[in-house]
């Protein structure tokens, strides 16, 4: 999937062409991470990581760690040092739907972290939970090996086989994106689609004019 790289990408078109949005509370810890690979898929009880750390045991590069922590917020499952870990190990970042701790050293580091929330109460390690089996992350259904893409507006998900003609599609929207705001740049501000979608789907309009 060569062209997940390109920069024009982001998790915006991915949406609009298909791919499964997480929900819109999970956001990047610092404004201006992308991330991007294939799942490596983690479930956890509410504010317990020994499952997070078992996963790390056996992390790839190039991996996101995608971590099902029942959008448990009062308690975080990881932070700096597990974190640092993560980074050493190449993964390409980490996605919670629970909380993170360790906001400020997590900033300052390069490893992408997107989460719920972030808490500064420590994990328990009781045991319980899955790696590698399917989770409900942010609502939505990841399995180990699913694409991941996030950056500023959230994230999204999409199986392998789906990855190539999803990734064409988002980058030809995003080349007609491009088009349109150069037509608005040279004056052209009614888009040409407007008249038929309005004769299709009728919107009450009071006379203003």
């Amino acid at each position: 999937m060569s062209d997940i790289h390109s920069p024009g990408l982001s998790s915006t078109l991915l949406a609009d062409v298909g791919a499964s949005v997480l929900q819109a509370a999970i956001k990047p810890l610092r404004p201006g991470w992308v991330l991007h690979g294939p799942a490596l898929t983690v479930a956890v009880p509410a504010g317990d990581n020994l499952a997070i750390h078992a996963a790390l045991a056996i992390a790839r590069p190039g991996e996101v760690l995608v971590i099902d922590a029942q959008g448990h917020t009062e308690r975080a499952v990881m932070g700096g040092i597990m974190c640092a870990q993560a980074a050493a190990c190449g993964l390409a970042g980490v996605v919670i739907d629970g909380a993170m701790r360790d906001a400020q050293e997590l900033r300052a580091a390069a490893l992408p972290v997107f989460a719920r929330a972030v808490s500064p109460a420590g994990p328990h390690k009781r045991g319980g939970g899955s790696v590698g089996k399917a989770v409900s992350c942010g609502g939505v259904t990841i399995r180990k090996g699913d694409w991941i893409f996030a950056d500023d507006d959230g994230v999204v998900a999409f199986e392998p086989a789906r990855g190539e003609a999803l990734v064409a599609a988002a980058l030809a929207k995003g080349q007609a994106e491009t088009q349109r705001m150069a037509a608005i740049a040279r004056g052209e501000l009614r888009p040409v689609w407007l008249d038929q979608a309005l004769a299709d789907n009728p919107i009450e309009m009071a006379q203003i004019r």
